[in-house]
């Protein structure tokens, strides 16, 4: 059976070195505007009858040892439903038929979803 060597010269420091700059970089604040837009932007799309579940969109940046995400979160829940999940997905009726839901909030968050990835990318690159 042949037998196979590794041989390793060298160390890791330039890798270190970026990733220690990288937890430098706050991603929080940056995530700030593209929250802010994300909310201007599920406004804009929600279908609108009287406009409450348009008006109840905001965001959450939480920081969880090195790591940040944002959410989008929909308070508006009269009786506990929440209903920009209904009206994304769809939902029954009392009569026993079928409301087909709409898909507003991932064409809505798509643009932010792409200039996050090649702003905060640029970010990170640059280091």
């Amino acid at each position: 059976m042949p037998v196979m060597k590794i041989k390793q010269k060298g160390n890791f420091s330039k890798s270190e070195t970026f990733l220690k700059k990288l937890l430098r970089i706050d991603f929080a604040n940056k995530l700030k505007e593209y929250g802010e837009w994300g909310v201007r932007e599920l406004y804009e799309a929600t279908p609108k009858d009287t406009g409450e579940t348009a008006r109840h969109w905001r965001y959450v940046i939480e920081r969880q040892d090195n790591r940040v995400s944002i959410s989008w979160v929909n308070d508006y829940a009269p009786y506990f439903v929440q209903v920009a999940i209904l009206i994304q997905y769809g939902h029954a009726t009392k009569s026993g038929g079928w409301v087909e839901g709409v898909d507003y909030i991932n064409p809505a968050l798509a643009p932010v979803f792409a200039e996050i990835e090649d702003k905060l990318w640029k970010e990170v690159i640059k280091t």
